[in-house]
């Protein structure tokens, strides 16, 4: 059975993509099928796994415009049983296209139906906004929403409009949709500021947090500009392990249900 989440925050710089691009490395490192989708048109997920988007003969652009069908559109990765379908600057007008087009919140939804029943996991990584590209992908979420969060203040703002967003999307789009987890990144142990945001956030999402808390790391930052996870860049590093912890955590809930 697969398994589709969207890894969604409309704030910028909480580690979505990163998040996104390494859980999908280590759950395809444990031996299970896993799809990245790259819905942002800043195509970071698919410059991070070193992909060159200009070379591209489909993107997720022609899936939900053009009709080309979502396998057509599939890339290999360096990673075995790690696919991609890519992004490109094409998407960055997708937004205002899709508003004229007929049921434009499921057109992801549709184009997947088929090609996600060859993989385990399908993992959208969301552009940092709440418009129509994010809400495809929560319609197309039917194992829920994972919300990287940063452990700093500013980050806990804009989670009570993301939830709304969500909850929009499961009263009128997808009645199946959850918060599947929210993900702690960004954590420095050297600062009380980042434990009391671990506390607030447990607090207000209890049972939905990730024991799995990500570091704040210079690996992490690196890997992405040779094109590499950090499974294959510094697989030693803290990153690296918190983000097997967290592919682990997240099988094992799965398993659980």
């Amino acid at each position: 059975m697969s398994r589709i989440y969207a890894v969604a925050n409309q704030k910028g710089g909480t580690g979505k993509t990163t998040t996104a691009v390494n859980l999908g490395a280590y759950l395809a490192a444990a031996g299970r099928r896993v799809l990245l989708i790259d819905a942002d048109p800043q195509a970071n997920a698919t410059s991070s796994l070193g992909v060159d988007r200009r070379s591209l003969a489909h993107s997720i652009y022609d899936v939900l415009l053009n009709g080309v069908p979502a396998n057509q559109a599939i890339v290999l990765t360096k990673q075995v049983r790690l696919d991609l379908i890519p992004s490109a600057p094409a998407l960055a007008g997708a937004e205002v296209e899709l508003v004229g087009l007929m049921a434009r919140e499921y057109r992801l939804r549709r184009a997947l139906e088929l090609t996600v029943l060859h993989y385990d996991y399908v993992l959208i990584d969301c552009p940092p906004s709440l418009g129509l590209l994010t809400v495809n992908a929560l319609t197309a979420a039917t194992d829920g929403v994972i919300i990287p969060v940063q452990c700093e203040y500013l980050a806990l703002e804009g989670l009570s409009q993301l939830l709304k967003t969500v909850y929009l999307v499961r009263d009128n789009l997808n009645p199946v949709l959850t918060v599947a987890g929210v993900v702690l990144t960004m954590f420095d142990a050297r600062t009380n500021l980042a434990r009391q945001v671990v506390d607030e956030v447990r607090h207000h999402f209890p049972g939905h947090v990730f024991n799995t808390i990500v570091p704040r790391a210079v690996r992490l930052g690196e890997a992405p500009s040779y094109g590499e996870t950090i499974r294959s860049y510094a697989p030693g590093s803290l990153g690296a392990e918190a983000y097997r912890a967290l592919a682990d955590e997240l099988m094992a809930r799965n398993n659980t249900e």
